[in-house]
């Protein structure tokens, strides 16, 4: 099993074993391969990959996954946020357009709520659309920095249902400036303009 982190573009994948579904990384020239879990040794390799002409990934491995884990954690500040990958009934999915992007609605877990309610609550917020709640979907990890602080989200990724006929609202504060139905023939227009992390959810 492996657990992914986006820096960026640029994964880190925590691994308890080395997957067929990770060759490709692990036979790029410029991959790291890291199988120390010492605080100074991911320090290094958190130095490394925010380097500009670094544009592999590292891969991190330890037999203990949630060993390996709760060492990687200790490194940031950790967000929890809740979202929806949202479908019409005519199978199109909703995408949201802020700072330069094309992303799916989501947003920080509030104090008492669930994280289901965090995710229906996101969706209404930023869409205008009272989503019907489906299954969980899979979580992404995302790093970013926040005023100095190095900070990793863990977003909660639901399957939700809206009418196309609803009527969408975007949430200007957010900077959403778009919302648009697009089915999936079309998102290959749309993905190279998305956070990778939101590419998963949609290919998932």
């Amino acid at each position: 099993m492996y657990i992914k982190v986006y820096f960026g573009e640029k994964p880190v994948f925590l691994c308890d074993a080395i997957e067929a579904s990770l060759d490709e990384y692990l036979h790029h020239p410029d991959t790291i391969f890291v199988d120390e879990v010492s605080g100074p040794a991911i320090k290094s390799l958190l130095h490394e990959i925010a380097k500009p002409d670094f544009h592999a990934g590292i891969l991190l491995w330890q037999g203990n996954l949630a060993a390996l884990k709760k060492a990687f954690w200790k490194h940031f500040t950790i967000v929890k946020a809740g979202g929806g990958r949202i479908e019409n009934e005519n199978g199109a999915y909703l995408l949201i357009f802020r700072r330069g992007k094309w992303d799916l609605p989501k947003g920080k877990l509030d104090p008492g709520e669930t994280i289901e309610q965090c995710a229906v609550r996101e969706v209404l917020e930023e869409t205008g659309l009272a989503a019907t709640l489906g299954d969980f979907l899979l979580t992404t990890y995302h790093h970013y920095n926040d005023y100095g602080h190095s900070v990793l989200k863990e977003s909660y990724w639901y399957r939700m249902q809206a009418p196309a006929s609803a009527t969408l609202v975007p949430q200007t504060s957010e900077d959403i400036v778009e919302i648009k139905w697009v089915a999936p023939a079309d998102l290959g227009a749309y993905l190279p303009e998305a956070f990778p992390s939101v590419r998963d959810v949609l290919k998932a």
